[in-house]
């Protein structure tokens, strides 16, 4: 069905490729139908191609969790994060599935629909947010066993639970910013997926998934200092906050801010600057 809609969006002009950010939105806004469509349409093929379906939204991240898990309090047993580290560890590595899986797949973003980008009416920009959300959407159907854990360990959310909207809204408009970065780009230079995959390896480590940020000021209070302005720190704050509120602190969640904005904005600049070439290589 998105595909048949999508035929009948053709001729477009080249012309996006030179409007401001308010015109960009307003017509992403008024595709926003499309983009429900596509968003239904991955989710629907993802889990129609597997036996499984439901249990791949949650298999990796909770093996990653109990491997994890296992050497922090069985080999090493060096204190890190909150108890139940194993709650602690599901919440953190819940949204990073999120945010990885959306930032190497807006590399493939522009590429896989190639057809549908040159010829067809729908702003571009629209695959890549397509991208985030169907890996938002992944990441709610992954929370009923968030809750299991919380039920097993007895801890009942806080009335924290009503900053969720506020870590997904901050958390789509910062994989977005850097969707826009990658997705033009990684059709202009093919070896950037290698170095995507490098840095979001090193990134993993440099984000409080497997540790809180106290851990790092217990140490290293500049390095501490250095990790509150990675995007993903406050991030990652108010997602824990309604089972850990020691987590929350609004100076990280507003470096975390900050960071997430001006990456949106580059975001968009660039891929305005890089659409017309992309075009000639997709």
């Amino acid at each position: 069905m998105a595909t048949s809609i999508l035929s009948r969006s053709s001729g477009f002009t080249s012309g996006q490729g030179s409007s401001g950010p308010v015109e960009r939105a307003r017509r992403v806004w008024e595709f926003r139908r499309i983009l429900s469509l596509l968003i239904g349409r991955d989710i629907r093929v993802r889990y129609a191609s597997s036996m499984l379906g439901y249990v791949w939204a949650v298999l990796d991240p909770l093996a990653l969790s109990a491997v994890y898990w296992f050497l922090f309090t069985q080999v090493i047993t060096r204190k890190v994060g909150f108890p139940p580290y194993i709650l602690f560890l599901v919440a953190g590595q819940l949204v990073w599935q999120w945010i990885n899986s959306s930032i190497n797949t807006s590399l493939n973003a522009l590429r896989s629909e190639s057809q549908m980008v040159r010829s067809s009416n729908v702003p571009r920009e629209l695959w890549v947010l397509r991208v985030v959300l169907s890996q938002g959407v992944q990441y709610i159907f992954s929370l009923p066993v968030l809750a299991i854990f919380a039920i097993v360990y007895s801890k009942t959310p806080n009335h924290d639970i009503v900053l969720l909207p506020l870590a997904m809204i901050m958390t789509v408009i910062l994989c977005t910013g850097i969707g826009m970065i990658l997705a033009p780009a990684a059709v202009l230079v093919r070896d950037l997926r290698s170095i995507v995959r490098i840095t979001t390896r090193a990134l993993f480590f440099l984000s409080p998934i497997l540790y809180s940020l106290h851990d790092v000021a217990k140490k290293r209070h500049s390095v501490a200092e250095f990790v509150s302005w990675n995007p993903i720190t406050g991030i990652m704050a108010l997602f824990r906050a309604p089972f850990f509120p020691q987590e929350l602190d609004w100076t990280d969640v507003a470096h975390s801010a900050i960071v997430t904005a001006v990456l949106f904005v580059v975001g968009l600049w660039t891929f305005s600057r890089l659409e017309r070439p992309m075009l000639k290589e997709v």
